[in-house]
């Protein structure tokens, strides 16, 4: 499904939403609750070659392509870890594969993620984006070399 909204597009929408919130512990149930809403990945790929190395939980991430847009499906043991990936999935997932690639990604800090988790999970955030960012590079590069 191809969003019909662009990274930035959605990046202010989820500022919006989490500024409707004022207590950090508000947040974290909202997060809980983006977890909660995330399709359960099918067991086939929680597995090593899926997982993403660097998150304290268990995080595995499916990606794939399909006309040039990157595509993503996440699970995660832990429920705020979750939600988290389902904050970076709900951004990314559908988006074109350079835009995913070049993605700022500044609502991580206006809704001040960094600032208020642990240092691991702050980490793990690193890592996740890390994974998703790399995988559309690489499909933009053999995108290119298909050309």
């Amino acid at each position: 499904m191809i969003p019909e909204k662009t990274i930035p597009e959605i990046e202010e929408e989820i500022v919006e939403e989490f500024s409707l919130f004022d207590d950090w512990m508000d947040k974290y149930a909202y997060l809980i609750d983006i977890g909660k809403g995330l399709s359960d990945l099918d067991e086939a790929y929680k597995v090593d070659a899926f997982r993403v190395k660097g998150c304290q939980s268990n995080v595995w991430l499916r990606s794939w392509t399909d006309a040039g847009r990157v595509y993503f499906a996440a699970d995660s043991d832990a429920m705020i870890t979750r939600g988290l990936v389902g904050l970076l999935a709900r951004v990314l997932s559908g988006q074109p594969a350079e835009d995913v690639a070049n993605a700022r990604l500044h609502f991580v800090d206006r809704i001040g993620l960094r600032r208020h988790l642990s240092a691991n999970r702050s980490n793990g955030l690193s890592a996740m984006i890390g994974r998703m960012k790399a995988t559309a590079a690489m499909a933009g590069e053999t995108a290119n070399e298909a050309l």
